[in-house]
């Protein structure tokens, strides 16, 4: 029988966040309890939007013996710090090596990982994997649309495996793409040719979006190119936000020579440098935005629907900041909603005083973000919850969450989903689960850049863009880079990094 290795260890750093990931992170994952061991990964991870999820329900169908080592993430933020991952990395190589010979070994990926000690955290996961394994057993890792890929994940993998979805609902089918990449591997017993491109400029996460043009077409285009002759190839937009040389943009085939990876990595490569214009959209200020969104909602039958960008918990924000919040209440919004505001203190407090209580708040804002402040107002509680629900949507895919105490708060005819852990409000059950129904909303303020459109563009009127204070900035040529490749255009059409 087949024996198959998998792992996972997932996260996406933002090196200029606020908050840093711990072991604890990990251990409270994205909303989730998400550190599972050996005997708990081929259960937890089963039949949800996960790339594990997928390699497992494939694997099995070919009757694959599975040997699980761990599986966990964390929400995006600064740095793994050196503890996470040397325990959690630690466990996987430790298992991997206790399971002797295996015939292929499958990781599930994020590919942005920086650590307080290593800019690139999956190229030094894949070379102690290949360290232990050797040189002839296969390596397939699935890696995630914003990965920013390095030479070295390239060298020490046999392939990598980008999602092809932003809002990310394709994960579980990458994992399944992976697994049939790895037996392709194991059958043919042949390796093959690779190719790697980086392309020279940083491409903003608000037009990354799938949905949309250009990104829809290239990826459109990208799958004509798949063939026998290649039989996977991936373009990662990269996530703009951390600052080592190999952030940025890429494109890998593998082939089965190294002329049909060149020819296939080298048109895609061509065809996303040709759209550099294209990259680009209206975000509006917070004002500007709650204003426009109020008089759209006069004719509207549905919500406007409005991204709270940087302050996004999917790209290192704390998912804290009140400046849409102000911006509501300056404007008097109605029927308007916003979520989801993690303030442990402001959702004990709401507890204590009970529903139906008025209580007077110094609500978010932390995390110290530079031009925020916390809120203090008078707040009516109008429902309680112990936080755990299943997030049905399309992007979480019925993963079971645990906000811990929370607590829907209310000032004008404005509420306020307040949570004790961190997650992307990307299902509309973020809304429900504190009473609210995110249809009878006129405006909703989601604290997301793109992964909410999965489960909020179905009911939406309108998606609006807006850019209130927060640690991943709209326009990444506002960070202040010190460490990006020489020469890389820090936005489409930017100026080019200089040491």
């Amino acid at each position: 029988m087949t024996r198959i290795a998998i792992g996972g260890l997932l996260h996406e750093t933002n090196t200029f966040a606020p908050t840093k990931a711990g072991y604890h992170a990990f251990m409270h994952g994205s909303g989730a309890a998400s550190i599972a061991d050996a005997a708990s990964v081929l259960t937890t991870m089963r039949n949800i939007n996960a790339g594990q999820s997928g390699f497992i329900a494939e694997a099995e169908a070919r009757g694959w013996d599975l040997v699980p080592t761990i599986a966990c993430f964390a929400s995006p933020s600064a740095h793994v710090t050196e503890d996470a991952f040397e325990r959690i990395v630690g466990v996987m190589i430790d298992r991997i090596k206790a399971a002797g010979a295996v015939d292929g070994v499958y990781l599930d990926l994020h590919g942005a990982m920086v650590t307080e000690h290593l800019d690139d955290g999956e190229g030094e996961i894949l070379a102690r994997v290949r360290e232990v394994i050797g040189p002839d057993v296969p390596l397939v890792a699935s890696v995630d649309l914003h990965a920013n890929v390095t030479p070295e994940m390239i060298d020490h993998a046999d392939a990598l495996i980008a999602y092809r979805k932003y809002p990310h609902t394709d994960m579980a089918d990458t994992g399944r793409a992976s697994a049939q990449h790895l037996a392709l591997l194991i059958n043919s017993q042949q390796r093959f040719a690779k190719a790697f491109r980086q392309l020279p400029f940083l491409i903003p996460i608000s037009w990354q979006c799938t949905n949309d043009q250009p990104t829809k077409g290239i990826y459109e285009t990208l799958a004509t190119y798949q063939s026998d002759a290649v039989p996977t190839l991936s373009f990662a937009p990269g996530f703009p936000a951390a600052d080592f040389i190999n952030c940025g943009p890429s494109v890998f085939a593998y082939g089965r020579t190294q002329a049909d990876a060149d020819a296939a990595a080298d048109a895609i490569a061509a065809l996303v440098a040709g759209h550099e214009n294209d990259f680009d959209g209206r975000i509006y200020s917070p004002d500007d935005g709650v204003r426009h969104a109020m008089e759209l909602a006069k004719t509207a039958t549905r919500p406007i629907v409005i991204a709270d960008t940087q302050d996004n918990p999917g790209a290192g924000g704390d998912s804290d900041t009140t400046g849409m919040l102000r911006a509501l209440v300056r404007n008097r919004a109605q029927r308007a909603a916003i979520g989801m505001i993690y303030d442990p203190q402001s959702a004990l407090a709401a507890h204590a005083a009970g529903e139906g209580a008025t209580v007077t708040l110094s609500l978010g804002s932390k995390s110290g973000i530079p031009g925020d402040a916390p809120l203090t107002e008078s707040f009516i509680v109008e429902k309680l919850s112990d936080g755990r629900f299943v997030a049905p949507g399309p992007f979480y895919g019925g993963r079971k969450m645990d906000m811990g105490p929370s607590a829907a708060l209310r000032i004008g005819d404005i509420r306020v989903v307040v949570c004790s852990h961190k997650a992307q409000l990307a299902d509309q059950a973020m809304y429900r689960f504190v009473g609210i129904e995110p249809t009878e909303q006129a405006i909703l303020v989601n604290k997301s850049s793109v992964h909410f459109r999965a489960d909020f563009e179905p009911i939406a009127e309108k998606l609006l863009i807006c850019a209130a204070p927060g640690p991943m900035p709209a326009d990444p040529a506002t960070l202040p880079w010190t460490r990006l490749r020489p020469g890389i255009r820090v936005k489409p059409n930017g100026p080019a990094f200089a040491p």
